[in-house]
């Protein structure tokens, strides 16, 4: 593939063929978008209509995600369109349903336990999508043949996940157990998960930062190329237990109950039964996605899933202490319960409460940059000007970086995600090292001319991914416009 160095791509690449032969025209910009936890590449596709480019090493993979959507779509499923595929599989273009998914949109929940009514809304609206995903998209999908690695959810499936478990988490947390009798327990939990097989299709990652959001507010689903028949337990269990939602008790019942409601034209739900048996997938879907953490954290070092670890740690520790979880497996639990303990994870959640990091915006032109009064002196201090500016723009004169329209123009061309990833990146390193040492505070500031867009917007998501990656109390202070939060310290 013929990548320059700032992610763009030229006019011999196939992604850029493929988007002129699905309209007609060029596109005139195009950008890599940040990655996650695959081997996939994603890029947006401007011009006369924005397309999603995506490069896909594998294949398979590629071939199921297409096929799927084009089998919901036919469907009349809220999935992406399929607008192009090379011939040798690799490339693919699809619609591109916008920037705001549901992951975003719940950060004031998420990160400060401020659910609004809007939020509760949209994830109702969700869930209640997902009885209609699970039994229309079942109807006349042959598994088999389109569903990537496997079919559906059998036992060798299951043993796959479990053991990944085993040997990506357990085992490099250094966690002594009974090889024989954790196996045994192993086929103990996939008989009893095998009890409860229907046939509906299994989105296996359905979880909020795979959920966009359309201007009105719908869901739109992506990246599950990874489905296959499976109970639908898993995937409510996938969306209530997402390690970074912190969806209070509260609002995960209310979230059960809309689930139960929309499920009523495919089958009829016992409420009391139906939660006592969401909790057999809760320990299932934990050990899958820490299995997934230890590969993608612990090893290979990504960011966001060593951030999720904790608070995976907690589901699991809820769990083991639920008088009505799963039994008949005592060397599974036991070996859970002394994961839990492990001085690693406790010490990583009591220094985070303990850290306070403030946040601010400011403008050069108005106080200067904000003193730091706290012990530590110093921190940091990022200058915004030499990113393009909204305040030129008649439009944006009245709107904060904190403003949709402003959002969408500095994210436009990729300037402030490359800015901000090098801030991260140099602010992390100081955190690690701070609660290393056992530090307290640190101070990190945003300035641009007036104080109103770029430094705003760079301090809400400084603020929010330290917040979330750290668990730590952040302060977030916009100086010129007058506005605070606290991000309270979290589990």
């Amino acid at each position: 593939m013929n990548e320059e160095r700032n992610g763009t791509i030229g006019a011999d690449n196939v992604l850029y063929r493929l988007y002129q032969e699905a309209t007609g025209y060029a596109p005139e910009s195009i950008m890599l978008l940040p990655g996650a936890g695959s081997g996939r590449k994603y890029y947006r596709m401007r011009g006369v209509e924005s397309l999603i480019g995506v490069v896909g090493t594998d294949v398979s993979e590629n071939r199921a995600f297409v096929e799927l959507s084009r089998h919901f779509r036919v469907k009349g499923l809220p999935v992406p369109e399929v607008r192009g595929v090379s011939d040798d599989g690799i490339y693919y273009i699809q619609e591109d349903l916008g920037s705001t998914a549901l992951f975003g949109f719940i950060a004031p929940g998420r990160t400060q336990g401020i659910w609004s009514d809007e939020q509760r809304d949209v994830l109702r609206r969700t869930i209640a999508a997902l009885p209609v995903l699970q039994w229309e998209g079942a109807k006349g999908l042959d598994f088999d043949r389109v569903c990537f690695p496997v079919g559906r959810m059998d036992r060798r499936a299951l043993m796959w996940d479990l053991n990944y478990f085993k040997y990506c988490f357990l085992k490099p947390s250094g966690v002594e157990h009974s090889e024989v009798m954790l196996e045994r327990d192993f086929t103990v939990l996939c008989d009893k998960v095998l009890e409860h097989d229907t046939p509906t299709f299994m989105y296996r990652d359905f979880q909020s930062r795979n959920v966009m959001l359309a201007s009105d507010g719908s869901p739109r689903f992506i990246d599950f190329q990874g489905g296959r028949r499976g109970p639908y337990h898993y995937d409510v269990v996938s969306f209530l237990w997402q390690a970074q939602a912190h969806y209070p008790d509260e609002l995960r019942d209310e979230l059960i109950d809309e689930y139960i409601r929309a499920s009523r034209p495919y089958i009829a739900l016992d409420g009391s039964e139906f939660r006592r048996e969401l909790k057999l997938f809760v320990l299932l879907r934990t050990l899958q996605v820490l299995g997934a953490y230890g590969l993608r954290g612990l090893v290979q070092r990504k960011a966001h899933f060593l951030q999720s670890i904790p608070s995976a740690i907690d589901n699991l520790r809820v769990l083991l202490d639920d008088p009505d979880a799963p039994d008949g497996m005592p060397c599974l639990m036991d070996t859970l319960r002394r994961l839990t303990e492990l001085p690693r994870w406790n010490n990583e959640r009591s220094q985070s409460k303990d850290m306070t990091i403030r946040v601010f915006s400011f403008g050069y032109r108005k106080s200067g940059i904000p003193d730091d009064s706290t012990p530590n002196g110093g921190g940091f201090v990022f200058d915004c000007r030499a990113l393009n500016n909204p305040g030129r723009y008649p439009q944006y004169l009245t709107l904060t970086g904190r403003d949709q329209p402003v959002i969408d123009f500095l994210e436009s061309d990729g300037e402030i995600t490359r800015f901000l990833d090098n801030a991260y990146a140099l602010v992390d390193m100081t955190v690690d090292r701070y609660l290393e040492r056992g530090f307290s505070q640190l101070m990190v500031s945003f300035g641009c001319t007036g104080g109103q867009h770029r430094s705003v917007y760079a301090a809400e998501h400084m603020a929010r991914h330290l917040n979330e990656k750290y668990g730590v109390k952040v302060v977030l202070c916009h100086r010129e416009q007058g506005i605070s939060t606290i991000y309270n310290a979290r589990r």
